[in-house]
């Protein structure tokens, strides 16, 4: 059974891992006093998996760190709220670049190892300037107890900041898995509108770390809603640097399939906070898929995230919004009841 822990402590979220540290800083993207670019290094480098927005705009930053995942490996994040970069055209890639290649220097290791992010406000020139100056700082306050002000740093319209640690033995090793996420609206699969970080002290191949991250979203953020859209921005990285020291986890092996219910784990606590933190959300409606597979899953997709949905005793809105879906042939009328809010579909 895994240990979970979203409480604070010293070291919390994505430095809770060996061998990462992390710091949150104001460099001049957003009003004074709130925390505007995140740091994230690993001690060493490692394998980095990824996933991105399958939206057709796509933000300057998600462009860059396609091109690095190709190489797969990575030792830092840096991500910058408040600005998107997002629809800056030619310039906006290059000011994505420079953030990379300025960080990277600073660290001495290939600009491919350094995975950058972006978030907040769409069509506005990044100030790459400020985020350069804000570099060296971000170097000095890096800390393994900096996981929370790096997690405040990625917020825009989050209430508050969205963190996670979770724990488990593989063989004779305790591996720890840590992560961090924004988001708050543009909540719509796939992935949503939000940035999500995992860090991990697991030793681990390339490949089986991208089939964990893959098949972990799609039991996670691939299945969360709150008004419908998705963004040029959505990013998913998890960075692992094999300082539990445990034997190298491969694809097909029981390791391999523990580590993935520990990342799926941790991928569903943050999806929720982020459906918990959706803005004008009051509550939080899951649905179970039963029969249908994927099928079902596709479909019920789209009744459930147009906006708000009136439930309890005015749930014909919801009603209608399923019935409008392609399970429209599938719905038995008799089987919908008001009460359970349950319905029967054919095998």
């Amino acid at each position: 059974m895994a240990k979970r822990s979203l409480t604070a402590s010293p070291r919390r979220g994505i430095t809770a891992p060996q061998g990462f540290r992390a710091a949150g800083i104001h460099c001049g993207i957003k009003k004074p006093g709130l925390l505007d670019l995140a740091l994230v290094v690993s001690e060493q480098s490692g394998p980095i998996a990824g996933v991105f927005t399958r939206n057709q705009v796509v933000a300057a930053p998600v462009t860059v760190d396609r091109l690095h995942l190709r190489q797969g490996i990575g030792r830092a994040i840096l991500v910058n709220s408040g600005n998107a970069n997002a629809c800056t055209g030619a310039k906006g890639l290059a000011a994505a670049k420079k953030t990379a290649t300025v960080l990277a220097r600073h660290l001495s290791i290939p600009s491919h190892h350094v995975f950058i992010g972006s978030t907040g406000v769409i069509g506005r020139a990044l100030p790459v300037n400020r985020i350069v100056k804000g570099i060296p700082q971000l170097l000095i306050q890096l800390s393994d107890r900096g996981g929370l002000d790096a997690a405040r740093a990625i917020m825009t319209t989050d209430l508050r900041p969205k963190s996670i640690v979770l724990q488990d033995s593989i063989g004779s090793r305790l591996i720890t898995i840590g992560g961090m996420a924004k988001g708050s609206g543009m909540i719509h699969p796939n992935m949503a509108t939000m940035l999500a970080y995992f860090t991990t002290d697991t030793s681990i191949t390339r490949g089986a770390l991208q089939r964990a991250l893959s098949l972990a979203i799609n039991e996670s953020f691939n299945c969360i809603s709150v008004d419908g859209d998705t963004s040029t921005n959505d990013t998913v990285l998890c960075l692992a640097n094999g300082m539990a020291e445990n034997r190298t986890i491969k694809e097909g092996t029981v390791a391999f399939r523990r580590f993935l219910l520990l990342l799926t784990e941790a991928c569903r606590a943050l999806a929720l906070a982020i459906c918990r933190d959706g803005e004008g959300v009051t509550k939080v409606v899951n649905i179970e898929v039963t029969s249908q597979g994927s099928f079902a899953r596709k479909n019920l997709r789209l009744p459930w995230g147009w906006g708000k949905v009136v439930t309890g005793p005015r749930c014909g809105q919801p009603i209608c919004r399923l019935t409008m879906s392609a399970l429209t042939q599938a719905i038995d009328p008799r089987a919908c009841s008001s009460v359970t809010g349950q319905f029967d579909f054919p095998r």
